[in-house]
């Protein structure tokens, strides 16, 4: 009877110290559950991210692992007053359930102490017919687009420009005046336009003729390359002669042809494209005969399913896994 009792008062401790961790976690907000799936491999090389993997916790809404295999779980102290209930949450721990097709059912429980989780599915034999052999796979090249910029220099344009004044006239404060402000000073520039589809570039002013020391540029709109530049002088003594030049190149894009190899690890492949790389198409030999199969934005191919991920500079990462029936020679 007394150690009936013990166990009751142990029992009912333990459920009191979880709902008031839950009440804390009401209190003090939100918690983030991070992590990633993976399929389960001795060797690493086929440690590949597993997409769309529904993972379940109580109380909450289930989640799907996107293309990197990343899952990220929210919690709250309403759902884990839930979890209590239904006897899934222990103290600073809560219960994660991943299912996929294809793969093993997996049950954690994960602790609420803001570490980063690499849980692994292992992959489910599926039995082939013996009597159909596998289909081959070889030669596997990505083809892909990539705008290049192309300039031609066609030349050079210059105009010559003055600026007219008389020096060792008092300015008085009636501007615009030297940058001592002691004497009257004039402003005057020029501008060049190099035409629909042209840009100047390595644009430079020169002072020609007159008292050169006493000038100075008060507006510089030509040291980037542009299609239309210009420039403002300010000259506080006599009148000054300036050359503005540049040369003048025609800019153009085109597209260029690219061929990358993926790395292939037992039933899978990866590539990536660069962020100006469009149109990508998998070329390959399919039972010695050489197809083409556009990737497209759905990535359908009749003998792989393929996953992308986009990185913030909108690099392209693929992942092909084969499908059954399938193999690379």
């Amino acid at each position: 009877m007394r150690a009936v009792w013990k166990i009751t008062v142990i029992a009912a401790a333990a459920t009191a110290v979880v709902f008031l961790f839950a009440i804390l976690m009401r209190q003090t907000g939100r918690r983030n559950v991070v992590g990633v799936v993976l399929v389960s491999d001795p060797d690493l090389a086929k440690q590949h991210a597993i997409s769309n993997v529904k993972v379940e916790t109580p109380g909450n809404v289930p989640v799907l692992t996107d293309a990197a295999g990343l899952f990220r779980i929210s919690l709250d102290g309403s759902s884990l007053l839930k979890g209590v209930i239904t006897q899934r949450v222990l103290p600073n721990g809560i219960s994660v359930t991943l299912q996929h097709p294809g793969y093993a059912p997996v049950e954690e429980t994960l602790l609420l102490d803001g570490k980063l989780y690499v849980l692994h599915m292992k992959a489910v034999e599926t039995k082939t017919s013996t009597t159909v052999p596998e289909v081959p796979i070889s030669d596997v090249r990505v083809r892909y687009t990539e705008s290049a910029e192309t300039s031609v220099d066609t030349g050079s344009e210059l105009r010559n420009f003055d600026v007219v004044n008389k020096g060792n006239v008092p300015c008085n404060g009636a501007s615009p005046c030297s940058p001592d402000g002691r004497w009257k000073a004039t402003i005057g520039g020029a501008t060049l336009d190099a035409g629909e589809g042209n840009e100047f570039r390595e644009a430079r002013v020169s002072c020609i003729a007159g008292p050169c020391p006493f000038t100075r540029i008060e507006k510089d709109n030509f040291s980037r390359p542009a299609r239309v530049i210009s420039v403002s002088m300010r000259d506080w003594s006599d009148t000054t002669s300036f050359l503005l030049e540049a040369e003048v190149t025609r800019t153009s894009l085109s597209d260029r042809v690219q061929l990358s190899y993926p790395i292939v690890y037992g039933r899978g492949m990866n590539f990536s494209l660069p962020p100006s790389g469009e149109g990508p198409s998998i070329e390959a030999s399919v039972a010695g005969r050489e197809i083409v199969f556009p990737l497209g934005p759905e990535l359908n191919l009749a003998w792989a399913s393929c996953t992308v991920q986009v990185a913030k500079d909108q690099t392209k990462s693929y992942r092909c896994d084969l499908k059954p029936g399938y193999r690379f020679k």
